[in-house]
């Protein structure tokens, strides 16, 4: 009984020995490394760290610095160890105190509002319009919002500079500033995702297949924006940017009530296990590389968070099977009498392969964007995503 509890406890330590382990440092990282324009924390961990999501563990803030949390070209980044446990810093040249060089300890909380001058987290040029205009809507969600009822001169479609009206305004309603969405295609996790035709016209940006599964949402198409310069029913605005051709019937909202604009993605594990896929990918290419937007289908109702980094794994070929089933019975002399031997012909799915590493930047209910940050593989749609 007593070897038996021993086992027990130990297995359920296991774990957390895991979790407690330091970052692995690359066998070729440099002792130093001087931070440049352009450059990402990101970008600058992977100089040291075979997982440079992993970051934060070994970073500290220095107290004796003002501003800590910033991190500018021209500083330059140390790897030290203490008590064995690797540790990054950052020296800034020319700051002194009493104690001599100041030596700040690199922190995960990245506020590019802060600073222009200020290196990101990640490259948040990729991700921006996805950010701010991109969106995920359930079926019916968009069904009340403010529509497009005519342009002025009653055309079809109208463009930047056009007026329109607009039905459905609420008369409280203090903004004047309105972004314009149309309802797009549906996200999809096919019921046989394994399986499914992988093709890019499965994700066409102009061309979508029906797809049999699981609605996870809507893509709201970002069709551009409008400035209401007379209130009533029907409101006038005027066009003030236009990626698509605006219709009638196209939605408007405030762009007041945009969410999901935070500047931080602290690169972090998830709380809860997550089993997902990705289920859509920008611009509809057939492999997916570095700093490409995919969609996956885990959100807030799987607890992910914004900064939250998961593994892609490439889902398992299907192969048959061709070895001759005789092979296993090479001993029976009756079976040269049957000429050419029959192969087995079974379906065999191949292991899963480690593809990549993704950033999750913005959250929905059951779908999330995120960002791919490193591949050792292409990556493709369904591939499996779930905790690194």
């Amino acid at each position: 009984m007593r070897n038996k509890l021993l086992t027990f406890l130990l297995c359920a330590l296991l774990p957390v020995a895991s979790f407690a382990q330091s970052p692995a440092v690359k066998s070729d990282h440099p002792d130093r490394y001087t931070v440049v324009k352009g450059d990402t924390l990101w970008d600058i961990s992977a100089r040291f760290l075979r997982e440079p999501w992993r970051w934060p563990e070994i970073w500290e803030v220095n107290p004796q610095i003002d501003n800590p949390h910033l991190i500018y070209p021209g500083d330059v980044v140390y790897l030290t160890y203490r008590d064995g446990r690797p540790v990054l810093s950052v020296n800034r040249d020319g700051r002194t105190g009493a104690g001599g060089s100041r030596t700040v300890k690199l922190s995960p909380e990245i506020r590019s509002s802060a600073s222009d001058r200020a290196i990101p987290s990640i490259p948040v040029e990729y991700i921006r319009p996805f950010l701010s205009q991109q969106r995920v809507v359930s079926e019916n969600e968009m069904a009340d919002w403010p529509y497009v009822v005519s342009s002025y001169d009653q055309r079809l479609v109208a463009a930047t500079g056009n007026k329109i009206y607009v039905r459905g305004l609420d008369e409280a309603e203090t903004a004047t500033d309105y972004t314009i969405y149309r309802q797009g295609p549906a996200y999809v996790l096919p019921s046989d995702a394994d399986d499914y035709d992988r093709s890019p016209v499965v994700q066409s940006k102009y061309n979508y297949r029906e797809i049999e599964g699981e609605i996870l949402g809507y893509q709201a198409l970002y069709v551009g924006e409008a400035e209401v310069v007379r209130s009533g029913d029907p409101a006038s605005a005027i066009i003030t940017d236009s990626e698509r051709e605006i219709r009638v019937g196209d939605r408007l909202v405030p762009q007041t009530e945009q969410s999901g604009l935070g500047g931080d993605f602290i690169p972090s594990e998830p709380d809860e296990s997550i089993d997902g896929r990705i289920v859509s990918v920008i611009d509809g290419v057939s492999e997916i590389g570095n700093y490409q937007v995919v969609v996956i289908s885990a959100g807030t109702n799987q607890g992910l968070e914004s900064g939250n980094v998961l593994a892609v794994y490439q889902s398992g070929e299907v192969v048959r099977d061709k070895v001759p089933a005789r092979t296993a019975s090479r001993n029976n002399p009756y079976l040269e009498y049957f000429g050419a031997p029959k192969t087995r012909g079974e379906r065999v799915v191949l292991p899963e392969e480690f593809a990549g590493v993704i950033v999750v930047f913005r959250t929905f209910e059951k779908v999330s964007y995120a960002l791919v940050m490193d591949t050792e593989r292409p990556i493709h749609i369904y591939d499996t995503v779930t905790n690194p």
